[in-house]
């Protein structure tokens, strides 16, 4: 991709950094690096690993570049919300902001998410800058998941709404701690859903059985009033029992009518 001559120009790489961050930008990427400086690709990549150990720079991934302010010195890096617009720019893929990471922007911050979890629609690695682990994870039909733009200490980033994110936590559970967790935050999260754009997250999900477990488990802690529009939408499906927890086997299972779901796991929630 051709990338724009930048209007900064400098002698060398840290007055470059610097000149980027008195401007408000906190990633930059190779090429607007040797178009500002006029090097080679070699003399880049030198000043660049002598700044990245002075831990002025990171590179989460090569040839982007993340600026690190002094305040954000002894972590190693900005939070993820500073520059994952701009990293998934770099990539070239849709992104939102999902799971227990939205969760917590969404108020439910029940525990503290330990890794950066960012929906895509391709695979990619996981990155660890400074102390941050951030993880992708590929979904399907991606596109038709309901997100918001939140702001962020250096411009905006997507995130799933609090009814995506529900869903989300039920479909990747593995990945947000088991059922366990997964209630608890939900049980938090309840609290700013809301019931008609709970239908409209549904109607874009392609398995049924997430709607179910997700109506299941919100009906332990939720109102009537969240519950019962997607309740009376599932009501309308031709539904098959599925179990609470996929994968463990039950011989005895009781069975929730409303949702259509086998309880093979007893769930406590946090307080």
């Amino acid at each position: 991709m051709r990338v724009k001559k930048p209007s900064i120009q400098a002698r060398n790489l840290s007055d470059f950094v610097n000149a980027l961050q008195s401007s408000g930008r906190y990633t930059f990427r190779r090429e607007e690096a040797l178009s500002a400086m006029d090097v080679s690709e070699v003399a880049l990549q030198s000043a660049a690993r002598r700044l990245a150990a002075k831990g002025r720079i990171c590179a989460p991934r090569r040839g982007f570049y993340v600026i690190v302010p002094i305040e954000y010195r002894e972590a190693g890096a900005p939070p993820p919300s500073w520059f994952v617009d701009d990293l998934m720019k770099f990539h070239g893929h849709p992104y939102y902001v999902g799971l227990l990471s939205a969760a917590a922007l969404h108020g439910a911050a029940h525990q503290q998410p330990q890794e950066f979890q960012v929906i895509t629609d391709t695979v990619l690695r996981p990155i660890t800058v400074g102390r941050t682990r951030i993880r992708f994870f590929l979904k399907l039909h991606f596109s038709e998941t309901p997100t918001v733009e939140v702001k962020t200490g250096t411009g905006a980033m997507r995130v799933s709404t609090p009814e995506a994110t529900a869903l989300d936590l039920v479909r990747y559970v593995g990945h947000a701690g088991q059922l366990g967790n997964v209630a608890s935050v939900l049980s938090e999260l309840s609290e700013r859903i809301d019931p008609v754009r709970l239908v409209e997250a549904a109607r874009a999900e392609v398995e049924l059985s997430i709607v179910q477990r997700l109506g299941f488990l919100l009906n332990r802690f939720a109102s009537e009033a969240v519950v019962a529009p997607l309740a009376e939408w599932l009501a309308q499906k031709r539904l098959r029992p599925v179990l609470l927890r996929p994968g463990r086997k039950a011989k005895v299972a009781d069975k929730d009518s409303r949702w259509q779901v086998l309880v093979n796991e007893h769930i406590e929630i946090d307080e």
